[in-house]
């Protein structure tokens, strides 16, 4: 594994969505590591993770609590939260606990991409 290349966990648990997800990160020179739980990501090497794409509501544990787990473990990992039941409660909790974007599903291609840029930079897609 390329460690200068940035790694996007994708934290899913629909199959179509976490696959699209991974096709789009690869498209911009990103390697991605998926997850279908937020369970799953917390059990995994975080170490080379350069950011998280996490959706709201998964069996488990949800996108807020994974966050504020990671929160509560000192973490500084840039967190994207995407849901398709946003409400403004969700919105403020999950900004303010330092999500860098709270996207709405269906969120556009272009709208992921905006957010990874404010994080990593210029990407090549």
């Amino acid at each position: 594994m390329n460690l200068k290349v940035p790694l996007v966990a994708i934290v899913e648990d629909d199959e179509l969505l976490l696959s699209a997800t991974a096709s789009l990160i690869r498209s911009l020179g990103l390697m991605s590591a998926p997850f279908r739980s937020a369970l799953d990501f917390l059990e995994a090497p975080q170490e080379a993770v350069g950011c998280i794409i996490s959706d709201l509501h998964m069996p488990g544990m949800t996108g807020l609590e994974l966050q504020e787990t990671l929160n509560a473990q000192g973490s500084q990992i840039p967190f994207i939260l995407v849901t398709a039941y946003a409400t403004e409660q969700t919105r403020s909790r999950a900004l303010a606990n330092g999500a860098h974007c709270f996207l709405e599903k269906p969120c556009t291609a272009d709208a992921l991409v905006e957010c990874l840029e404010r994080i990593f930079g210029p990407l090549d897609g």
